[in-house]
């Protein structure tokens, strides 16, 4: 079957669904910093704890939520996650409006969506997994990641021009509106799926939260893949940060500038996620993960040699570019990878491990290179960052996976 065939009614709702909510995530883009600097007027240790700490909160929140999320059913999980980001939201334009704003709520708000962006992540794999068959996984994977790299495209300049027209505080109405949509999206789905199986209450202990890490910890295959990912995101996330300040402060970009240069690479997710398939169907799936997880390394040490001008925006779109288009294929394929190797009653707590280690190592590589830059320089600091990069690949599977076969594993497929 080809890329164009169909999934079901069912999954068409859930990737709408996505669609909606990643438009408007990407549409309130930079909204709560820009509202920290032009509504309280907030310095930058202030804006950035708004993202690292926020994000790192969020995270320790949301483990016990995966073992949570294990035992019930999943699209209720998806609805509620989707609710309560919706309702967190809206408080920001309500206080803003009775001027009652403040910086503690943006962060409290920041840490209840992380929160809740973890557990739906977490509950989203384990439902598309009963949702298709194993054969449909990358298909559907690709197309999220397709939507993702679309919705990047298009939600950060009309976000800009509506925080431009409106202000801030308009694209986070937006956003908490998309939510809304997505929940409406998913309980639209209707359907069955199969019930969890219940634990006895007396199992369920503190010990449970660490679920998730020592099921991708004992599997061979799955622990060197979470390392890299781990890494990889942490250390290309600190990179990026300090790349906004080197190219706005000491090279004079203007923000269009800026936001040119990632917009117009996000091309090349879009192409890289379509090719994802085909490229599995002829050199299989884990020499393609291993090819592309080797080849995004390789990109981001060029941006410690850009200058200022044309011909740095030129470099800066051209590494973005391939960087971007090697993590379209990667992405769909580590996901779909990552729900073959988890059992069925393992994925929640699995993806929500997965999930929050990621968060937490971006932000104390973010918070760490911070204080590098300023110690460095961003230049160095960024060089530094892609020095490293170089070495993640060596974290890569560097064999294919055997079948999975944990006793535990549901038997569902013959």
């Amino acid at each position: 079957m080809g890329n164009g065939h169909r999934l079901g009614r069912r999954f068409g709702w859930l990737w709408a669904a996505y669609g909606t909510s990643a438009l408007g995530t990407w549409l309130a883009f930079g909204a709560f910093p820009l509202i920290a600097v032009q509504v309280l007027h907030a310095g930058p240790v202030e804006v950035a704890a708004l993202s690292a700490v926020g994000a790192a909160v969020g995270a320790a929140v949301a483990v016990p939520l995966g073992p949570w999320v294990e035992f019930r059913p999943r699209r209720p999980v998806l609805i509620g996650m989707d609710l309560v980001r919706f309702a967190a939201l809206l408080t920001i334009p309500a206080a803003f409006a009775l001027g009652v704003l403040s910086f503690v709520q943006l962060l409290l708000v920041s840490v209840v969506v992380a929160a809740a962006d973890i557990t739906f992540r977490a509950a989203s794999g384990a439902y598309l997994k009963t949702l298709l068959p194993a054969e449909d996984l990358l298909v559907a994977n690709a197309r999220f990641e397709s939507t993702s790299w679309t919705t990047t495209i298009i939600g950060p300049p009309f976000g800009g021009a509506a925080i431009g027209l409106l202000g801030p505080v308009a694209t986070v109405v937006a956003d908490a509106v998309s939510y809304l949509l997505s929940a409406l999206g998913i309980r639209a789905a209707g359907g069955q799926e199969p019930r969890p199986e219940r634990r006895e209450a007396a199992r369920t202990r503190a010990g449970d939260l660490l679920d998730g890490w020592r099921y991708i910890l004992a599997d061979p295959t799955l622990r060197p893949l979470f390392f890299n990912t781990a890494v990889f995101n942490g250390l290309l996330m600190a990179a990026d940060a300090l790349l906004a300040v080197l190219m706005l402060g000491r090279l004079g970009f203007a923000p269009w500038q800026y936001g040119l240069a990632f917009a117009v690479p996000a091309i090349g997710g879009l192409l890289g996620s379509r090719l994802a398939r085909p490229l599995v169907t002829r050199f299989g799936q884990h020499r393609v993960l291993v090819v592309t997880g080797v080849l995004r390394a390789l990109w981001p040490v060029g941006l410690a040699f850009l200058g200022p001008g044309t011909g740095g925006l030129l470099l800066v779109m051209g590494v973005e570019l391939g960087l971007i288009f090697c993590c379209g294929v990667f992405n769909p394929v580590c996901a779909t990878y990552r729900l073959e190797r988890t059992a069925t009653d393992r994925v929640a707590r699995t993806l929500s491990a997965w999930s929050v280690t990621t968060k937490a190592s971006t932000a104390l590589l973010t918070a760490a290179w911070g204080v590098l830059g300023g110690l460095l320089g961003p230049r160095t600091a960024i060089g530094l960052a892609g020095v490293l990069l170089l070495a993640t690949p060596l974290l890569l599977p560097r064999r294919a996976a055997a079948p999975l076969a944990q006793p535990e594993a549901a038997p569902s497929r013959a």
